[in-house]
C-alpha cells in the first residue's frame, strides 16, 4: 500500500501536517507533500476534509483503466441449463453497458452448453466467452476461477457481475483475489456514478438498517455479486446476433483438487421466492406459527409460495429461506399478498417492485397500505378463508 496526495484536491489547510504522528508531511508552497517518514498509518487520510489523501494498493496504482472495457456477466448454469439470475444480470448489464458506451458480454462455462450460449445472445449479450469441458460440467472453484481469471487477463472487462447465489458467493472472492481487485457482495442497486466510469455498488449494511454505496476506483475489473430477483430480466429476442468466442481450457491436477462425487438434490419442499409469480407473505400480525399453516393453504390454492418478514423469522415461526426483505430475498412477483405485515422499510425494499400488492391488516394506518394496490382492513383469519372459498366456487 502507499499514501498519495491529489494535488488538485489539496487546499493547503495543513490539517494533515499537524495530525501526522511521524512528521511525514510538510508544506511545499501551498501543497502538502509526503516524505520518507511515512508509515502508511492512514491518520492523514482520515484527517483530510477534502478527500485529497488516499491509500492506494501498489499492485494497482499503475493500472491503466483505459485498457479495460466491456460489461461482463457470469452466466450460471445448473445441469447444463441457464439459470434465471443470468438473464436478470444481462438486463442490468445492458443498462450499464449502454451508459458506458461499451459492449455487453457473458462468460459461460459448462459441458456441451453451446445451445444455451445461443440463448445468451438472444437475451442481449453481444459476445459470449464460452468454455466447454467435461471438468466444467459442475461448479468447482479451482477450475472455474482459473478459466475465468485467464479470460479476464486476456480480454480485460471493466465490470464483472455475478449472481449472489451459492456459486457466485464462492466464485466472486476467488476471482477478486486472482485479479487483485475489489468485490462488493449482495448488491441491490448498480449505477455509473461519475465521469471516471466508476460503478456505484449499493448494498444493505448493519443488518439492513442502512444502505452502503461502495466504489472500486483504483483497480479493474469492478466486481459485484447481485441478489437474484432484484434486477429486471432481459427480454428474449431470437433475431439478435452476436459472437461466440471459444476459450481454451487448460486444467491441471491442482485446479481439480476439489472433486464432485455426487450431487444430491434435496427432497424437502424447495422455496423459490425469486422465481415465484405469487407470494403470500406473513408478518407479526399472524400472532404465531400456526398462521403460516393458513398461508400455506392459501398459497397452494394460488399456485404460489409463502414468504415472511424478519420479525416472523426471528420469532422462529418459519424458516429463514422464506425471508423477504433487505436481509433476505428481493422479489418482484405478479401478486404479493402482505398478511399481517406492518410495512417496515427493510421489508418494503424487498417487495415494493411487485406488479400488484394486496395488503391485509387490522390497522388501517399501517405503512403497508401506502404501497399496496389493494387493501383489506380486517382480521386475516376471517378474510383469507373467505377468499379461498370464493376461489373454490370459481373453480367448480
Amino acid at each position: 500500500m502507499s499514501v498519495q496526495i491529489n494535488k488538485e484536491k489539496c487546499k493547503g489547510c495543513t490539517l494533515c501536517v499537524k495530525a501526522c504522528p511521524f512528521d511525514a508531511l510538510a508544506m511545499e508552497g501551498k501543497l502538502a507533500v509526503i516524505n520518507e517518514n511515512c508509515t502508511e498509518c492512514g491518520v492523514c487520510v482520515e484527517t483530510c476534509k477534502f478527500d485529497a489523501i488516499v491509500k492506494i494498493d501498489d499492485m494497482q496504482s499503475d493500472i491503466n483503466k483505459d485498457d479495460y472495457r466491456g460489461v461482463w456477466v457470469f452466466a450460471e448454469q445448473r445441469d447444463g441449463k441457464l439459470m434465471s439470475v443470468a438473464i436478470e444480470l444481462l438486463g442490468e448489464g445492458r443498462k450499464l453497458a449502454d451508459e458506458l458506451g461499451t459492449e455487453l458480454c457473458a462468460i459461460f462455462l459448462g459441458e456441451d452448453v453451446s445451445n444455451e450460449a445461443e440463448k445468451l445472445i438472444a437475451y442481449g449479450a453481444e459476445k459470449v466467452y464460452l468454455a466447454e469441458d467435461s471438468e466444467l460440467k459442475s461448479y468447482r472453484p479451482g477450475a472455474y476461477s482459473k478459466v475465468i481469471t485467464a479470460a479476464i487477463e486476456t480480454y480485460k472487462p471493466e465490470i464483472l457481475l455475478m449472481g449472489a447465489t451459492h456459486i457466485g458467493r464462492d466464485l466472486g472472492p476467488c476471482l477478486a483475489i486472482n485479479s487483485k481487485t475489489g468485490l462488493t457482495a449482495d448488491c441491490t442497486k448498480l449505477e455509473i456514478g461519475d465521469e471516471e466510469r466508476n460503478l456505484y455498488q449499493t448494498r444493505p449494511a448493519f443488518g439492513g438498517n442502512l444502505m452502503a454505496t461502495i466504489l472500486c476506483p483504483y483497480s479493474r475489473p469492478q466486481m459485484a455479486t447481485v441478489r437474484p430477483g432484484v434486477m429486471k430480466a432481459a427480454e428474449y429476442d431470437a433475431s439478435r446476433t452476436g459472437e461466440i468466442i471459444n476459450l481454451a481450457v487448460d486444467l491441471d491436477e491442482y485446479d481439480l483438487r476439489a472433486k464432485v462425487l455426487e450431487i444430491v438434490k434435496s427432497t424437502k419442499h424447495a422455496v423459490s421466492l425469486s422465481d415465484a409469480e405469487v407470494i403470500v407473505a406473513g408478518g407479526n400480525g399472524l400472532g404465531g406459527p400456526e398462521g403460516f399453516e393458513l398461508l400455506e393453504q392459501f398459497a397452494e390454492k394460488l399456485g404460489g409460495v409463502v414468504g415472511a418478514t424478519r420479525a416472523a423469522v426471528d420469532s422462529g415461526w418459519i424458516a429463514h429461506s422464506h425471508l423477504v426483505g433487505q436481509t433476505g430475498t428481493t422479489v418482484r412477483p405478479k401478486i404479493y399478498f402482505a398478511c399481517g405485515i406492518s410495512g417496515a422499510i427493510q421489508h418494503l425494499s424487498g417487495m415494493s417492485d411487485s406488479e400488484y400488492i394486496v395488503a391485509i391488516n387490522t390497522n388501517k394506518n399501517a405503512p403497508i397500505f401506502k404501497v399496496a394496490d389493494y387493501g383489506l382492513v380486517g382480521d386475516l383469519y376471517k378474510i383469507i378463508p373467505e377468499i379461498m372459498e370464493q376461489i373454490d366456487q370459481l373453480n367448480n
